[in-house]
């Protein structure tokens, strides 16, 4: 830390306010751009690096790219995500562990996105859905795989 002498400080002083006065009329001097939120929803656009809900995409055939490896489980630090997978046998006779249930719960979810960092398949993203107010927090544990669907073939 620099010292000054008295006159020194007071200078000083007086150009770091002068700065901050600076600043704060020059944003004081903007167009202000406000948003009608509840009027307005359908030309609200959020930004595409916003972090809404967790999805996980299905094609036309309702196929997801999720092979239950768990690894988006084991990234989350609050358990937010429950995978749920069992083991089939295929027509060949060989064993195969696919995805039964992908719960996620959004009440307790950080947006933290290591979730979708740590899946090697990008089976998992965010939306930028940000409506998300229930009265009832049960409503908010989501079931992301639809009943019958299946792992898309790479």
């Amino acid at each position: 830390m620099k010292t000054y002498s008295y006159l020194g400080g007071l200078v000083h002083g007086i150009s770091s306010l002068l700065t901050g006065m600076k600043t704060t009329m020059t944003v004081f001097c903007r167009r202000k751009v406000t948003e009608q939120y509840p009027e307005n929803r359908a030309t609200l656009k959020m930004f595409d690096r916003f972090r809404g809900s967790l999805t996980m995409p299905h094609n036309d055939q309702n196929e997801h790219r999720c092979v239950a490896c768990g690894l988006c489980q084991m990234a989350c630090p609050n358990d937010t995500i429950t995978v749920t997978s069992e083991m089939i046998e295929t027509e060949d006779g060989k064993k195969k562990k696919i995805l039964a249930k992908y719960e996620y719960d959004l009440g307790s979810c950080m947006f933290c996105q290591l979730c979708v960092t740590a899946c090697p398949h990008d089976a998992i993203t965010f939306d930028t859905g940000f409506e998300h107010a229930v009265f009832d927090r049960t409503k908010l544990v989501k079931t992301l795989n639809h009943p019958g669907s299946h792992v898309i073939k790479k």
